[in-house]
């Protein structure tokens, strides 16, 4: 019996020897390119600070690693999976957490295994130690190298020059004409004046000529340029400001565009989504309750209650006013402090209101039904033509491409304009540069065996997306 028992305490040991060489080769060994993915796809950075220096909803994740050390590393992954479960153990770090962020909960992310969080980890420390998060940005029309001079008044001189040329040309030519007919004794009484010369039929043709190809030309650019919007910037119905949401808040694009790494469209934010937010920030930094309001009042939320109201949609426009003009003259009250002024401000921000999301009459009577409920109408701003394909998952989760390599810094955007020219031409140039993510582990891309031995041979150095298909027709109009 005791020989059984040393043979399987030597089991054990030996199981428990493996268990620790594994959970150590795990720890620090993280792929931060596949933690970048995860970061993205989790939408992490709708509540910690990207630059996992500074806290924002959740806290500063730079370091997180060092303030686990003392306790076993899979109670960090617990921890990241699911929080509060974490917490129900009594488990002390977990706790203290808790203490300084509650009531602020943590979505739990139970289906994320041992090689993402270590990826995610290490994305952590890369980008808070600066050794990973450098973006390289395309090259485009809107980057300084690249950025096209207007040599209109190039082509003005060149044209200039060359007419006055045909000028003297046909001039001389009108002399060696009448010198000839002179030697034969043919030549006229006199020589031909500039005006006969430019209404010779020569001429004449020549203008003709110049005329069709200058038409040609301008047509043919016009009907290049047609459709295209580069720098439209349009008035939105609310004054929304992604310096503040993306740039000082820093609030990761997918929270709100939450289509972009699962769908063909990026999807505009249903005012449910502002809601998340501004169910708690009630009065905005640049315009108070001016444009908040109008979000409260296209879902029928009660800022002053929090809740939505019953019934909302069958409401006269007169008993939305008075819910919304007391939550404008309290906050103004509490805010400013000003009460000369309140009756006008209320006045200002209902006529706001009403224009900006009206939905039918624009001036509304008291005792009509409620025409503020509904969608708010946002102006489009990027539109491709309907023969040319465009799918965002495609670029955004498979091809890891930043949101700015298209849409510009947005988060420098006080209104959003459309930053590049969408055009057929820039899409091409972008899939000749672009090399094509995760090449080597994504599965699909294994059928490349020529590209996979090029570059274990080192005579090549990238694959773009020009190499596996990028400029057939087929992708992009079909």
């Amino acid at each position: 019996m005791t020989k059984y028992t040393n043979i399987t305490r030597l089991l054990s040991l030996v199981f428990a020897l493996v268990l620790a060489l594994n959970l150590s080769a795990q720890e620090g060994s993280g792929d931060p390119d596949l933690g970048k993915s995860v970061w993205n796809a989790n939408v992490c950075g709708s509540c910690h600070n990207k630059n996992m220096r500074a806290d924002m909803t959740g806290p500063a994740l730079g370091g997180v690693e060092e303030r686990w050390a003392d306790y076993p590393r899979e109670d960090l992954y617990a921890w990241i999976r699911n929080s509060q479960a974490l917490i129900a153990t009594g488990h002390p770090r977990a706790n203290e957490l808790w203490d300084q962020w509650k009531p602020t909960l943590m979505s739990a992310y139970t289906a994320l295994t041992d090689e993402e969080i270590e990826g995610l980890l290490a994305y952590i420390k890369g980008v808070y130690e600066g050794t990973y998060g450098v973006v390289t940005e395309i090259p485009g029309p809107n980057d300084p190298e690249a950025e096209e001079t207007d040599n209109t008044w190039l082509f003005i001189v060149l044209a200039g020059i060359l007419g006055l040329l045909a000028l003297i040309l046909a001039r001389v030519t009108s002399n060696l004409n009448y010198m000839s007919k002179v030697k034969d004794g043919s030549a006229p009484a006199q020589r031909r004046t500039l005006g006969q010369v430019l209404t010779s039929r020569g001429m004449i043709a020549f203008a003709i000529f110049a005329l069709v190809v200058l038409g040609g030309y301008t047509t043919v650019n016009s009907a290049v340029d047609m459709g295209r919007q580069q720098d439209y910037k349009p008035e939105q119905p609310i004054k929304f400001s992604h310096v503040t949401h993306a740039g000082l808040n820093q609030i990761e694009c997918q929270y709100c565009h939450d289509g972009a790494r699962r769908s063909k469209h990026s999807v505009i934010p249903a005012a449910n989504t502002c809601i998340n937010c501004h169910a708690a920030i009630k009065y905005g930094s640049q315009y108070g309750t001016a444009e908040i309001s109008k979000i409260y009042a296209s879902v029928g939320f009660n800022p002053t209650d929090g809740t939505y109201i019953e019934g909302y949609e069958d409401m006269t426009m007169d008993e939305v006013k008075r819910i919304y003009s007391s939550w404008i003259a309290n906050q103004y009250q509490e805010n400013d402090g000003n009460m000369d002024r309140v009756e006008e401000v209320i006045e200002e921000q209902w006529e706001g209101i009403v224009a900006s999301i009206g939905h039918g009459d624009a001036t509304p009577s008291a005792d009509e039904t409620n025409n503020l409920y509904g969608p708010i109408e946002w102006v489009r701003i990027h539109n491709l033509p309907d023969h040319a394909y465009f799918n965002h998952a495609q670029h955004v989760t498979v091809g890891q491409l930043d949101c700015q390599n298209c849409h510009g810094p947005v988060e420098e955007m006080e209104v959003v304009y459309q930053y590049s020219p969408l055009s057929m031409g820039w899409c091409i140039n972008c899939h000749r540069q672009t090399e094509v993510a995760a090449f080597d582990d994504n599965e699909y891309y294994q059928s490349y065996e020529q590209y996979h031995q090029e570059l274990q041979e080192g005579t090549r150095d990238q694959v773009t997306v020009e190499d596996i298909g990028g400029l057939s027709c087929q992708r992009c109009h079909y």
